[in-house]
């Protein structure tokens, strides 16, 4: 099985949207693989409702408050996620710690929130250039996962999605061993809270800098069992080719 995912980020508003929707065709998926896109919140119910979205096509939110409700202008909670149609959240994307300054604390918060309104969290781990230059990658992404897996195992699912910093919108990737690296460090600790074969179910994603011509070598990589797609999920044509390299 593969997810393949797209985080829209601040492109596509609710016209966009679904011309988009219009305009993307699935084409023989297999049935194993999944597959998701992330738009921004002012597009999340105009996806999600769309007579033109395929059913195999799942929608998430890209982030949520862990209040439920309440005097928090601009935030959107998880059960109004779930309300206009999302099925999973992302959480602790790189953009939301490093722009944003998003927590380890604010990540777990956020995780047991979704848990509560029945969302799938997907966590997003990552390390700097300089953590990674400082040798210092399992640490920070081990770090981030730790700080969550209180809530992540309390979900019935869940994904993580390691996505170095300096890989994305650099045009820069992990190498085939960075990914293999930093997806069995993940995986390990996943055993050891879960036991082997829970955490053998729970995908894990790599995200920086995906495009159809390094996905199908980013996913032969081991433990490595989709893909979070940024940029080249904007475009229906080049998202259709990196489903279609999923297999």
């Amino acid at each position: 099985m593969a997810v393949i995912a797209g985080n829209w980020k601040m492109h596509h508003g609710p016209a966009a949207a679904v011309g988009f929707l219009s305009d993307f065709e699935i084409g023989s998926l297999p049935s194993a693989h999944e597959l998701i896109v992330f738009p921004p919140t002012a597009s999340l119910h105009a996806v999600a409702s769309s007579d033109r979205r395929d059913a195999r096509l799942q929608v998430g939110v890209q982030n949520i408050y862990w209040e439920a409700a309440g005097a928090f202008t601009g935030e959107t909670s998880a059960p109004m996620a779930a309300d206009a149609g999302a099925s999973f959240a992302l959480v602790g994307h790189s953009e939301r710690r490093h722009v944003f300054g998003e927590t380890d604390e604010d990540t777990r918060r956020k995780v047991e929130a979704a848990v509560r309104a029945n969302l799938v969290p997907v966590l997003c781990v990552g390390e700097t250039l300089d953590e990674r230059r400082a040798g210092r990658v399992e640490q920070v992404i081990l770090r981030q996962l730790d700080a969550a897996l209180g809530g992540l195992r309390a979900a019935k699912r869940f994904l993580v999605a390691y996505e170095p910093v300096w890989a994305i919108g650099t045009g820069e990737t992990a190498t085939l061993a960075d990914a293999a690296s930093a997806h069995g460090s993940l995986r390990g600790r996943l055993a050891e809270a879960m036991g082997v074969a829970s955490s053998a179910t729970v995908p894990i994603l790599y995200g920086g800098s995906v495009k159809p011509a390094n996905a199908a070598e980013l996913m032969s990589a081991a433990d490595v069992d989709g893909v979070l797609v940024g940029g080249a999920s904007l475009d229906p044509a080049s998202f259709r080719e990196i489903v279609d390299a999923a297999g």
